[in-house]
């Protein structure tokens, strides 16, 4: 949909300097961007960019506007005024209720009639589904699942047995959600399954990414709060808890029975070890390992940036021999 630069101010309570009558019709980079369409400027790494921009409007933060060209909406948080302009230029498509002929529908199941169910849906006994659901093509919803209003599960999600589903929750192509926990114990060199009698539930406003996976509890359940926005092929562990508005990125392994806390940040490709905890508001940056509690909040890292092979090389062989550098040092100073 198309919006003048009033409109938008008014939705995003961005301040508007140019000409409020300038019609907006998309969304794009502030290196492609051209008439008709808006972009932003809030990573410093960009801001050569600005200068030549061709884009009929430009978000920004205050600092940068002695050198827009063009109309400019004027914040603090230009992402997100950005992340508010585009959902209201790009609003989610509404499909037709209903379920489809090709849909497969199990027993004493309570489907709401404004839900959509899709082709080639299974949906097995003793389902709830609330109003405003969209069921894609290809999905399998097994026995006892709850899912709550407004939920979009798009194509070839599981969400296995007795799993529990809140309201506005957003899963990805590929998701699966309550597949059995890595539950083993070893007897003679061989392993015995554990039983994974425990579940899933997923608070309102979640959001999992394409791909990613979340293992149902071996004996409590695996809870995930509400506002929790999962990246793809993420891959929780079971009896795992991730506390309200944590964002975790893409490739992260969360181990069983780890528990993060509120409002964390975990960045790209972490391994966070299992029965450990991380308190609220901390940020893990990207291919951290996480072998510890993390007690108090702030900024955490562990990996090791790339560098030259044969420097790597020298590095890790010194890292290996530190303790018997620093008694050696120690002993020397002595």
């Amino acid at each position: 949909m198309s919006a003048t630069l009033a409109e938008l101010s008014k939705v995003s309570g961005a301040r508007l300097i140019g000409d409020p009558e300038c019609v907006i019709s998309t969304v794009n980079t502030l290196g492609l961007a051209k008439t008709g369409e808006i972009t932003f400027l809030s990573n410093r790494h960009y801001a050569n960019l600005l200068l030549q921009t061709k884009a009929s409007a430009v978000i920004l933060c205050e600092d940068d506007l002695k050198n827009c060209p063009t109309n400019a909406l004027v914040g603090n948080a230009p992402y997100l005024i950005y992340a508010k302009i585009a959902n209201y230029l790009y609003p989610i498509k509404e499909r037709a209720s209903g379920i489809h002929e090709h849909a497969v529908i199990g027993q004493k199941c309570n489907i709401d009639k404004t839900s959509t169910i899709s082709a080639n849906v299974v949906i097995g006994d003793n389902v709830v589904i609330n109003a405003g659901t969209y069921i894609g093509p290809g999905c399998v919803i097994a026995d006892n699942v709850y899912l709550g209003a407004n939920t979009m599960l798009f194509a070839n999600v599981t969400v296995c047995h007795d799993v529990s589903i809140g309201k506005n929750v957003i899963l990805h192509p590929g998701v699966v959600i309550g597949a059995d926990g890595f539950g083993l114990a070893q007897e003679n060199g061989q392993w015995v399954k554990i039983p994974q009698v425990g579940s899933v539930i997923l608070g309102d406003q979640v959001e999992v990414g394409a791909n990613s996976t979340i293992d149902r509890g071996a004996i409590g359940d695996t809870i995930i709060s509400n506002g929790v926005k999962i990246d793809n092929q993420v891959q929780i562990g079971h009896n795992a808890f991730v506390g309200e508005d944590t964002a975790i990125a893409g490739c992260v392994a969360l181990a069983g029975s780890a528990k993060i806390g509120k409002r964390c940040q975990i960045g790209g490709a972490s391994s966070i070890n299992g029965h450990i905890e991380i308190a609220d508001d901390v940020i893990i940056t990207g291919m951290s390992g996480v072998a510890n509690s993390i007690k108090s909040s702030g900024i955490y890292s562990s990996a090791i940036p790339v560098t030259n092979n044969k420097v790597w090389k020298r590095n890790i062989i010194r890292f290996k021999n530190l303790d018997e550098i620093i008694k050696k040092i120690m002993l020397k100073l002595e």
